[in-house]
């Protein structure tokens, strides 16, 4: 059986601790994997080769996870990290995206179709706890983690 498990945090401009984020990252995983076990899970995230995305994908590979990425046309202006399944680009500024993100993209037969199954959220972005929050409203898992900015 396969798990959607999306991942969101900081991005640049927002400079954070990465190890820190990492660390957090490795136990939101961890904790996925515990809750879910014997799950084929795809990470999808917001397509970005940077900042908590880059850590998200990187992890998933290391773990043999499969990859996916969801982002508005905004994220064309950074690197993308190489998915596994072809990106799904929606709308033209940041959280523009979010709706599918969560929910799916509802095209039969995509695996996206139905959206996410749980999510991990490492920092403390107004898009991120509201994305997180979006998924504690349908009863899903959402493992939260305040990593602040640094200054």
């Amino acid at each position: 059986m396969n798990l959607r498990l999306g991942v969101v945090g900081y991005c640049p401009p927002t400079r954070f601790d990465e190890d820190k984020a990492l660390e957090y990252l490795v136990d939101g995983y961890n904790r996925v994997s515990a809750d879910f076990p014997g799950r084929h899970i795809t990470v999808v995230s917001g397509l970005t080769n940077v900042g908590v995305l880059r850590l998200a994908y990187e992890e998933a590979v290391r773990r043999g996870w499969k990859t996916a990425g969801v982002a508005s046309e905004k994220a064309m202006s950074f690197p993308w990290f190489p998915t596994d399944e072809a990106p799904i680009v929606v709308g033209s500024g940041w959280g523009d995206e979010s709706d599918i993100f969560i929910y799916g993209n509802r095209w039969r037969g995509h695996p996206h179709e139905h959206g996410l199954d749980a999510i991990v959220r490492i920092g403390i972005g107004e898009q991120s706890i509201r994305e997180c929050d979006a998924m504690k409203a349908m009863g899903k898992k959402a493992y939260g983690y305040d990593l602040p900015p640094l200054d």
